[in-house]
């Protein structure tokens, strides 16, 4: 009897948890604290799996070797793009999160179940700390939200005070032979804005897959760093490297280069689950490993 009431009681402070957040679609109401959660956004898997949300239902493909402990033995329920309706509908989350990549499945996916759009696409930082809060309020987990916050942003200004003085910066990407720059503005905007790092070319292109260039827009921009981030190694598809892309001769003249200021970010972490509280921390972390001694 004592078992039954208790459970009652459970049901019915679960149920009073009632959370109004704000989504990449606008505000959405989720009533109760969901407990069978289906993510199709490598961000939102990040920081949920940093708050310890437990997960039921995951992309068949992760990309980001951290968050592989914690696909291992959860249902797939499609990839990044294309969800698998049948699983979903066996699986009957209580909550499904979409962003990105599967942004565009959202109407789909509200048949089914509770669906809210977590993309962070404009403004990276911010909007990541956003999905962050939302996610604590969701789950009921504000303080844990608050403390990651916090860090982050410590790590955040000590990563800026390691970058001050060190020059112009560009950013690129390599696909193989191929190769795009970013500026501010762009898809990586945050490591130009929220680290300080100058453009060493200033109007770059901002489109989703950044401004082709040649090695000789590269030896002309001359920067301080050469920040790279291959988009091969992201997806996990065969092909040439970004260091093998990247050594050229016209490269090798640049300032960059001579002082040996390449960083190679983990471009999984930055390409696939940018936005993610454990994606951002790592990536500062290459900045602070490339420019801190100890």
């Amino acid at each position: 009897m004592f078992k039954r009431i208790f459970c009652a009681l459970a049901l019915s402070a679960s149920s009073l948890h009632a959370a109004e957040v704000d989504t990449y679609a606008g505000k959405a109401k989720i009533e109760g604290t969901p407990a069978k959660v289906a993510v199709f956004d490598i961000a939102a898997m990040d920081t949920l799996t940093a708050l310890e949300v437990p997960l039921s239902g995951v992309p068949e493909t992760v990309y980001v070797d951290y968050l592989f402990d914690a696909a291992k033995g959860v249902a797939t329920v499609g990839n990044l793009f294309e969800p698998d309706f049948e699983a979903v509908n066996a699986l009957s989350p209580d909550l499904v999160v979409v962003g990105g990549r599967s942004s565009k499945q959202l109407k789909a996916m509200q048949k089914l179940a509770p669906t809210i759009d977590m993309t962070i696409w404009e403004d990276t930082v911010g909007q990541g700390l956003d999905r962050l809060d939302a996610y604590g309020v969701i789950f009921d987990k504000e303080a844990e939200a608050k403390a990651l916050k916090a860090a982050f942003m410590e790590k955040l200004a000590h990563t800026k005070a390691a970058l001050d003085g060190k020059g112009t910066a560009l950013i690129v990407l390599t696909n193989g032979p191929k190769i795009s720059a970013y500026g501010a503005g762009g898809r990586f905007d945050w490591l130009h804005t929220k680290l300080g790092l100058e453009e060493a070319v200033e109007g770059v292109e901002k489109s989703t897959h950044g401004e082709a260039i040649s090695f000789e827009f590269i030896k002309e921009a001359n920067p301080d760093i050469l920040v790279v981030i291959d988009r091969l190694a992201a997806i996990g598809r065969p092909g040439e490297s970004a260091e093998t892309t990247l050594d050229n001769p016209l490269v090798a003249e640049t300032t960059a280069w001579k002082n040996g200021d390449v960083v190679y970010l983990n471009a999984a972490d930055i390409y696939i689950a940018g936005g993610g509280i454990q994606s951002m921390s790592r990536t500062l972390d290459a900045f602070l490993s490339a420019f801190t001694s100890g």
